[in-house]
């Protein structure tokens, strides 16, 4: 699980790379705090892993996670499932933000951020959850 997570965050950093806004970023930018980003989103991938094969927990068209069906998660679990999914999301908020602040262009954190929103729908898993456009949930 995590080397799937790792591909996938080389993949949307390569994807980032292709768009014409961010030609002259350098997307693989290695500072101290996107290394730490990072490492904490890899450290709880492993988590969060069985809550997105559940349907418990999905991808959100803004790049973020979302508890997509509390049902999905037993009663005296969902604390420690929306702790996850609060830490996923700080994190990810963490990472779009350095990626554009280390290039020098924080304006496009919106951009950065739409594009992973995209590739993490793309990479996904098949059985896991992503919201639409139209802010529905579909199952990939």
């Amino acid at each position: 699980m995590k080397q799937a997570f790792i591909a996938i965050f080389l993949m949307c950093t390569a994807l980032l790379a292709a768009v014409p806004a961010f030609s002259a970023a350098d997307l693989e930018i290695n500072t101290p705090a996107i290394a730490a980003i990072q490492s904490s989103m890899q450290s709880r991938h492993a988590q969060l892993a069985p809550y997105y094969a559940s349907g418990a927990v999905g991808l959100a068209r803004d790049g973020l996670i979302a508890l997509r069906d509390a049902n999905a998660v037993p009663l005296k679990d969902r604390q420690a499932v929306n702790s996850l999914v609060a830490a996923e999301n700080k994190d990810r908020n963490a990472l779009y933000k350095e990626i554009a602040n280390a290039n020098g262009h924080p304006e496009w954190e919106s951009e950065v951020r739409n594009t992973f929103a995209q590739r993490w729908v793309q990479k996904a898993q098949g059985g896991w959850w992503y919201q639409g456009a139209d802010g529905g949930w579909a199952k990939k």
